[in-house]
């Protein structure tokens, strides 16, 4: 094909149905963080995270911004704009092939993709089983390497079981809290009969799903004083024993500006990170010995728990920071 022809092409059939406006590194230089343009110009975040296996998990926008407002979350700060189409989804990944195979020094190989960055995956539902349809197809992850991950969108969950083309990839329910007025507060898309509700369809999720390699990730931001007290670990080993094949993913809290809200009063003198130092905060990480000792109430109670590695928080790449700021030039 003759050079001006393949030149003409690229621009009125673009390779990407994005381009970066800003890569940015941690300082680890395990946590790449790329604020991409759409092409309506509307901006969303995806991420590339160095992870146990030597490989790379990508990290995928759903929707520009979020309408789920979950409180100790920055996306749901930028409010909802609209859902990505299934192939600015997919692009997220090949973005990041592309820039690994730029980059020979760097391991090439991308294992996991998790549906964690900005947006409800399940509320954009046609376009995200698409994307998953067309990872599955075109690349080399098995379903199991494909984490969706939800706040707990009940009608979209039991739309899940009733779906023969939805793919057999992990589920993560954003739990936070299995105490039910905690969790109204922190998530506004809760509600009173929320934590029995999902128990139903949890049942019916492991009916469905037979395999014993089959289970269900909650996720559980762990919030000072909030969340990680010991009648939260309580309330969360009762729920789990009931739930059953259960695994709890402790997620230490990343404090953003947005992420945080604010109240008079002088900065608390805990011993503690940086991100929760933040004066006038009501939401703070949790201290160190709280974070360990609700995590040992969960594993003597033989509760299956891993506690997640913070990554890329100097970028704010990690967990609820992700947010396209209106003045990113």
């Amino acid at each position: 094909m003759p050079f001006l022809m393949r030149e003409r092409l690229d621009e009125k059939m673009p390779w990407l149905a994005l381009r970066p406006a800003h890569v940015l590194e941690s300082v680890k230089k395990d946590t790449y963080k790329a604020v991409v343009t759409l092409g309506d110009e509307a901006r969303v975040e995806t991420v590339l995270m160095h992870n146990a296996r030597g490989q790379w998990t990508v990290c995928v926008s759903a929707q520009v911004g979020c309408a789920m407002a979950c409180t100790f979350c920055a996306t749901g700060k930028m409010g909802f704009t609209r859902n990505l189409i299934s192939d600015e989804i997919v692009d997220q990944y090949r973005f990041w092939k592309m820039f690994l195979h730029e980059r020979p020094k760097l391991p090439e190989r991308i294992s996991n993709v998790v549906f964690m960055g900005m947006g409800e995956p399940l509320a954009n539902y046609d376009a995200v089983k698409l994307a998953i349809q067309e990872l599955l197809k075109h690349t080399d992850l098995g379903p199991t390497h494909i984490t969706v991950s939800t706040v707990g969108l009940l009608p979209m969950l039991r739309k899940i079981l009733k779906d023969p083309e939805w793919p057999a990839v992990r589920l993560a329910v954003s739990l936070h809290s299995a105490d039910s007025e905690t969790r109204k507060a922190m998530m506004p898309t809760s509600f009173d009969t929320f934590l029995e509700e999902l128990m139903v369809w949890t049942k019916e999720y492991f009916e469905k799903n037979e395999s014993r390699r089959r289970h269900l990730t909650f996720e559980y931001v762990m919030l000072s004083k909030i969340n990680d007290t010991e009648m939260h670990a309580e309330a969360l080993i009762r729920f789990a024993r009931r739930v059953g094949k259960v695994r709890i993913n402790l997620i230490p809290y990343n404090f953003t500006p947005q992420n945080s809200k604010r109240i008079a009063g002088p900065a608390r003198n805990d011993s503690r990170s940086d991100s929760g130092r933040q004066a006038g905060s009501v939401y703070r990480d949790s201290l160190s010995v709280d974070f360990t000792r609700f995590e040992t109430l969960l594993k003597e109670a033989g509760v299956t728990v891993m506690r997640r590695r913070t990554m890329g928080d100097d970028i704010a790449a990690a967990c609820g920071q992700l947010i396209v700021e209106k003045t990113l030039s």
